[in-house]
């Protein structure tokens, strides 16, 4: 699926998704054998998210998509939550995750570099500064640039999930 076809399902989706109380963190599909649209929901008050809110998600994300019909062929849909480790889609993420370790992959190079893992210090304008492990100092990667990123588990990550910070 494109990129433009995956951005066009979100924006069939968010609408609704939104009104439920719900934010759309990402929208992917995977092909193989069996082909997967993948929608990742979080709640908008950052509670905890549950089953039964996925399956609600999927729900009224399938009759959506059952009229609007954008993706040919057989395909399974699923909703789930971002979890721990989750990608960082969204220019607030990057604030809101400061003081994490993530890894950041860009689609151009910065002093022939592309892969980036390093805490995350929270944005200036339209960068998002990392601070690298081995070097110390800090990157300010442009936001538009970003093909990837998510944070890294850690301990510290995972204390933060069970406290509720994360």
């Amino acid at each position: 699926m494109s990129e433009e076809l995956t951005e066009r399902v979100a924006k069939m989706i968010e609408p609704s998704i939104e009104a439920m109380g719900f934010d759309l963190v990402r929208v992917s599909f995977g092909g193989g054998e069996r082909s997967t649209l993948q929608i990742m929901i979080e709640r908008t008050d950052l509670a905890e998210l549950t089953v039964e809110h996925c399956a609600d998600v999927s729900r009224a994300a399938s009759a959506i998509l059952d009229v609007e019909d954008p993706i040919s062929g057989e395909y399974q849909l699923e909703v789930s939550s971002p979890g721990i480790d989750r990608p960082l889609t969204r220019f607030g993420d990057y604030e809101r995750f400061a003081g994490f370790e993530a890894k950041v992959e860009l689609a151009r190079g910065i002093d022939g570099r592309k892969r980036f893992r390093g805490r995350l210090m929270g944005v200036e304008g339209e960068e998002l500064v990392v601070v690298e492990h081995v070097e110390g100092d800090p990157w300010r990667l442009p936001f538009h640039d970003i093909r990837s990123a998510k944070l890294v588990m850690t301990d510290e990550l995972l204390k933060a999930a069970e406290s509720g910070a994360a």
